[in-house]
């Protein structure tokens, strides 16, 4: 059920409505939502619910395993165990038919005559998501971050339908209080919900879905047809598609959670003004930058130990965060680039100073660069893409509405936040009748730009 689209407005009108009648009735109010959540969620496969709800219930016995458990080897075992189940389901679901299909090529090219067994495997809709928020539930209660909660709060906060399927990454002991604190929907963020689900509606179906369509897709689908000006803008295009895809994924979750309560976590902040790869990854999908540095980078020792160990961590941490992104050679291409320019970045560090307009020169190209083996089908493809990037020949698909989309994105990141976020303020402040109206002109306006097709579904739905 993909946001911007006449059925998920139905169903939250319904779902929202319910909300606020039911939130001071806790417990009504929390089974109300799990359902809500499974129904959301069972528009991608009714059958992905099942494995939902065998996500849920295995990390909570470990949960309740880790409080029953003193013995620090035991809570070890436990922890590692969960940790590990969850890991696995993972890699069955999304991993399974990539490696399964590298074996056997290199079984073949090496002519031993074996083979792994091929099978077709559903990929689960937001899987990732659901198994990192997992992890971070159980770790949490390992850690005794947080105490283990019930299996109905388990259940809410790992089926919560407006981060379910693309983030973002929210983690329990950033939902588990919020679930405890006294509800009233008199006391809710409408403004500031109404106003973020109106740019993420702007990002996504006017700017991100309008570049696809116009220049991004035909582009990548077929490089070697367009010359070195097409071939550029569809670079920049697409740096400027992914981020309002995401982006405005993001601000509608954002905002419908607000609607209904509760406060996510921010996940972008203007990422393309970093000057820096460390600034860069503080500012791009925050809340995944933050898991794999405590649940991957920090564990296998951060930046302690030395110089060697330093570079592998990160170039670990980089890799497994690129194949995190899907299961082809091009995510972990896009991975390893990210560690390169960290570990460049982290080497040169107080040695070299460079003006800042020179460090975001480069961090910019080398990040709009990157998305090109991120973005193409194949390596085959991305290859093919890199070299018309050089090829002369005459701009075809430069218009008026792409270049200027393209150009106000990236414009927007490098100028001061205050004044937008001042303006942002005096429309959240607007009295609820406006606020309604200016929804209805923004949703008729950004109707008219959507393909005869309909909504793509966001990009992140696949990761």
């Amino acid at each position: 059920m993909v946001f911007p689209t006449v059925q998920f407005a139905v169903f939250f009108a319904i779902v929202l409505a319910l909300s606020w009648a039911l939130m001071r009735r806790r417990h009504v109010w929390k089974t109300t939502m799990i359902a809500a959540s499974y129904l959301f969620y069972s528009a991608a496969g009714p059958i992905f619910c099942l494995l939902l709800a065998g996500i849920t219930l295995g990390n909570q016995a470990a949960a309740k395993l880790l409080v029953r458990t003193d013995d620090a080897r035991a809570r070890k075992r436990i922890v590692a165990g969960a940790v590990a189940l969850n890991l696995v389901t993972l890699g069955v679901f999304k991993y399974y038919g990539f490696f399964a299909t590298e074996v056997n090529a290199t079984l073949d090219h090496f002519g031993l005559g074996l083979s792994v067994p091929l099978a077709a495997i559903a990929l689960p809709v937001g899987i990732s998501f659901i198994v990192f928020q997992a992890i971070s539930y159980t770790v949490d209660v390992y850690r005794r971050e947080i105490p283990a909660a019930g299996t109905i709060d388990v259940a809410l906060y790992l089926s919560f339908f407006p981060q379910l399927v693309a983030g973002p990454i929210v983690r329990a002991r950033e939902f588990m209080p919020q679930l405890e604190m006294p509800r009233d929907p008199r006391k809710v963020a409408v403004g500031a919900g109404v106003a973020l689900i109106i740019i993420g509606l702007v990002k996504k179906v006017a700017i991100a879905d309008t570049l696809a369509r116009e220049i991004v897709d035909p582009v990548f689908g077929v490089p070697q047809a367009y010359a070195a000006p097409d071939v550029w803008l569809a670079t920049y295009a697409y740096a400027v598609q992914i981020f309002c895809d995401f982006s405005g994924y993001t601000d509608i979750a954002i905002g419908v959670a607000l609607l209904m309560g509760f406060v996510f976590p921010q996940n972008f902040d203007r990422p393309y003004r970093a000057a820096s790869f460390g600034e860069f990854w503080q500012r791009w999908h925050m809340t995944l930058s933050r898991f794999l540095r405590d649940f991957l980078y920090i564990p296998l020792g951060g930046n302690r130990g030395g110089r060697w160990r330093t570079i592998r961590n990160l170039m670990i941490t980089m890799g497994l965060g690129g194949l995190w992104h899907g299961a082809a050679w091009g995510f972990i291409l896009w991975g390893l680039i990210h560690g390169i320019a960290l570990v460049v970045e982290h080497q040169f560090r107080g040695r070299v100073k460079l003006p800042r307009w020179l460090g975001w020169l480069i961090v910019f190209h080398v990040v709009v660069l990157a998305w090109i083996p991120f973005r193409a089908p194949d390596l085959g493809l991305a290859s093919a893409f890199f070299a018309q990037l050089v090829q002369p020949g005459p701009a075809t698909l430069w218009t008026v509405p792409v270049v200027l989309a393209t150009f106000i994105v990236i414009a927007s990141q490098l100028v001061p936040a205050k004044p937008l976020d001042a303006l942002r303020l005096r429309f959240e402040r607007l009295h609820p009748a406006a606020l309604g109206a200016s929804m209805a002109i923004v949703i008729m306006l950004v109707a008219a730009t959507v393909s005869s097709q309909g909504v793509p579904p966001f990009i992140y739905f696949s990761f």
